[in-house]
């Protein structure tokens, strides 16, 4: 089940990446897959709450911007 939460994590980066334009809606997507995982009892890797940092940082945009996926 853990890989298989991260795999949709990485795919969803995959997407942000390819699809820059709907970057809020993917954001939230994100986020939900997160809680999903906590939701779980599944440990959240430490990239992946440094992701969920950037997510709550208004300044955010500029950290998806500069993301190498």
């Amino acid at each position: 089940m853990f890989e298989t939460m991260k795999a949709s994590i990485a795919a969803l980066m995959d997407e942000i990446a390819e699809r820059p334009a709907d970057l809020h809606i993917l954001q939230e997507k994100l986020r939900e897959k997160i809680s999903e995982m906590r939701a779980m009892g599944l440990p959240v890797p430490e990239d992946i709450e440094r992701l969920e940092k950037a997510l709550e940082d208004p300044q955010s945009d500029e950290f998806w911007k500069n993301l190498e996926v």
